[in-house]
């Protein structure tokens, strides 16, 4: 059974879903995506879970760095596990572009190449939106390209992190 919990958040609705021990999913209302792999089988739930992601987003758009993780459940092909977990180290307030993160996997599988493209479609597919940073991830030339939230959530979401990054005492090396 999944489980799904509502947050109002300063830049709309998020839905998150569950099953039932750790995080599944995290999208904004009607994004791109909106709860791919979502069971069509699922009800409304307080859970431990959801207590703890409503609190990492409290803090995070109230511009503290959030200092735990809630428990993560991701579920994907070997290649959409392998960007989502460089997803997850792109610190706080950074950036790195498609082409650095397929240039890391063409690295770690020691091979000639990876497709830009390819990362792009595995990044648009992370099923939780904000925890899993795929905010984080730009055009080569700086361009904010392709958020299943739509590109004004985006730039948002990175002016958020830069403004605390930016305080002092507020950059952190993840």
């Amino acid at each position: 059974m999944d489980y799904i919990h509502h947050y109002n958040s300063p830049l709309g609705g998020l839905t998150a879903a569950s099953d039932g021990e750790a995080l599944t999913g995290l999208w904004f209302d009607g994004q791109q995506y909106f709860a791919a792999g979502l069971s069509p089988a699922h009800e409304e739930a307080t859970l431990p879970v959801f207590n703890e992601t409503d609190l990492w987003l409290d803090q995070y758009f109230a511009g503290r760095i959030p200092d735990f993780t809630p428990h993560l459940s991701l579920s994907g092909s070997e290649f959409r596990m392998q960007v989502w977990e460089i997803l997850l180290s792109i610190p706080y307030g950074s950036t790195v572009s498609y082409k650095e993160i397929a240039n890391r996997i063409a690295a770690e599988r020691g091979i000639a190449g990876m497709s830009s493209q390819a990362v792009g479609g595995a990044v648009g597919h992370n099923p939780i939106s904000i925890i899993v940073p795929c905010h984080r991830v730009i055009g080569t030339d700086g361009s904010l390209t392709g958020y299943a939230g739509g590109i004004d959530r985006k730039r948002k979401l990175l002016l958020l992190e830069a403004s605390v990054s930016m305080r002092p005492g507020g950059s952190q090396e993840l």
